[in-house]
């Protein structure tokens, strides 16, 4: 018995595909295209919010590249991101004897019993300068998928 509508995306819909999120001039973040297909379930958190949405109401076996300009991706960089931590709170949050360098991706322990985690711009001797910002927020992205099934 054939169905003649394809089935589309859902809000819950559990779906098998191909999909690449890149910058906008191409160069690939992840992909699973060279690969096994990713199988996952949206609202699940397995996909970033804002890629669960531009998959809505998308039909099986379509292929499509979305365009998303950085305040429909990670967001916009905000200043307010970029802050000082001093160095005990950061000796704190790490192993004795780490060794820090310029680009470290450093996590914290959040008020509240969260996590954050935040790049090192500067490392002085009585603080650091920390953006926690999305590595990705301020940047436009592709995200290119191949819809294989939606169940």
């Amino acid at each position: 018995m054939s169905n003649a509508t394809p089935a589309v995306v859902t809000p819950s819909a559990y779906l098998t595909l191909h999909y690449r999120l890149a910058t906008a001039d191409g160069t690939d973040l992840i992909t699973t295209f060279a690969g096994n297909p990713a199988t996952l379930m949206l609202g699940q958190g397995q996909l970033a919010p804002f890629l669960e949405e531009v998959l809505l109401g998308m039909p099986e076996g379509d292929h499509q590249t979305f365009h998303l300009a950085p305040g429909k991706a990670f967001g916009e960089r905000n200043p307010e991101l970029v802050r000082d931590v001093t160095r005990a709170t950061l000796e704190e949050n790490t192993a004795p004897g780490t060794e820090y360098r310029v680009g470290d991706l450093v996590d914290f322990a959040a008020p509240g019993g969260g996590r954050f985690a935040g790049v090192l711009r500067e490392l002085r001797a009585d603080a650091a300068t920390f953006d926690f910002n999305h590595p990705l927020a301020g940047q436009a992205l592709q995200f290119e998928v191949k819809l294989i099934s939606v169940l």
